[in-house]
């Protein structure tokens, strides 16, 4: 799949209403999960040299996995055979097939919740939760990020506020079991103490890692006043981290993260810092978003600079989420040219520094469904 298409469905969404959903909440869109599957019509180089029977139909030769927003006015849908169409028009060879409904959706806990209140399938094969779905930040429109809904999906009741680590362990083990989870997310909320929410999320890594031992997990976390607790969720056995910033330019930060901005660039530096020195290189991500208003060039000399520092930059576009003071002002998502253009540039300097989204081992770069960068190098 050409990068300007992936561009295009990541902004434009599909007409569809796959088995696996989501709205609002804190990802990145309200959003439909897919495996993206390309065609080809004679076998690869590799398979053809083969011994035995040619392999009858289309061959499909690369497989990812995609999340794409649930657009009811998307040009792109798919006909009756899973092709993907834009405007009527069957594009290329593509076929978008739906992530299957997981099964472990229909067990409860011990004491009564539903698995799906607790953690939600992502992608094709990723456990994520947010561990604590409340924010510091969330509390006024002058500290909240513009762009998300973490609490929405709690007033909603499509979730529990405090997941408690014994019941993340239940459905680990349920998810791995049943539907072949590969890797965890672990999210939160912001919370008033000096950890940020790390201690909460210490416990629960502990409690899957001793239920999964395993199931690799990512865990996502504003920088911590005191930082040794980027240790202890490290010694907690903890693989990957994200420490998201969203933007590096302080203006755009002050616009769209006015609660975080309170936090400065330097501050997070020395985060990443610190995690780099625990978690190791290409373990540490942040998410950068296109569309904020941040010159596109330098947004990709960030990024550079991160890479260089071994840093995941998780390049995905701003989308509007129904319930953001964002989507409530009417700011769309940037064009597809420019999700492109900086994603294309990203993904070469990712692959030239040796630093591909899966070797993060879990978490938001690992799975890639949100991003295009999978399809541009990283």
């Amino acid at each position: 799949m050409e990068l300007s298409l992936r561009a295009e469905l990541a902004i434009h969404g599909l007409r569809a209403a796959p088995p696996v959903r989501r709205r609002a909440g804190a990802g990145p869109s309200d959003d439909g999960h897919w495996v993206l599957d390309v065609a080809a019509s004679s076998p690869p180089a590799e398979l053809a040299r083969a011994e035995g029977p040619p392999i009858p139909g289309p061959l499909r030769v690369r497989s990812t996995p995609a999340t794409l927003p649930l657009a009811t006015n998307s040009p792109f849908a798919l006909d009756i055979h899973g092709r993907l169409t834009r405007d009527g028009v069957v594009v290329e060879d593509t076929m978008v097939e739906a992530v299957e409904r997981p099964r472990f959706y229909d067990l409860t806990t011990t004491d009564g919740v539903a698995f799906e209140q607790l953690a939600r399938l992502h992608g094709r094969d990723v456990l994520a939760t947010t561990v604590v779905q409340t924010c510091i930040r969330y509390r006024s429109a002058d500290t909240r990020c513009r762009f998300c809904t973490i609490e929405e999906s709690l007033r909603a009741g499509a979730t529990t506020q405090v997941k408690r680590p014994e019941q993340l362990a239940e459905v680990a083990a349920a998810a791995v079991r049943l539907d072949g989870v590969k890797q965890m997310v672990m999210t939160t909320g912001t919370s008033a103490g000096d950890d940020r929410g790390a201690k909460h999320l210490g416990k629960c890594v502990r409690a899957v890692k001793a239920a999964v031992p395993a199931l690799p997990i990512q865990v996502q976390i504003e920088p911590p006043v005191e930082e040794t607790w980027i240790d202890a969720l490290h010694d907690a056995g903890a693989d990957a981290i994200g420490i998201h910033i969203e933007a590096l330019d302080q203006s755009v930060r002050e616009r769209w993260t006015p609660g975080k901005a309170t936090v400065s660039v330097a501050r997070y530096e020395q985060a990443w810092a610190r995690a780099l020195a625990a978690f190791g290189p290409n373990r540490v991500s942040t998410y950068l978003l296109v569309g904020l208003g941040e010159d596109p060039d330098e947004l990709v000399a960030g990024a550079t600079r991160l890479i260089e520092l071994g840093i995941y930059p998780f390049v995905v576009p701003y989308r509007p989420l129904v319930g953001s003071l964002a989507h409530g002002d009417g700011v769309d998502a940037p064009p597809p040219s420019v999700l492109a253009d900086v994603t294309r540039q990203v993904g070469a300097a990712l692959a030239a520094a040796g630093m591909r989204g899966v070797d993060q081992v879990a978490g938001c770069a690992a799975c890639g469904a949100c991003s295009a960068l999978r399809h541009a190098g990283g």
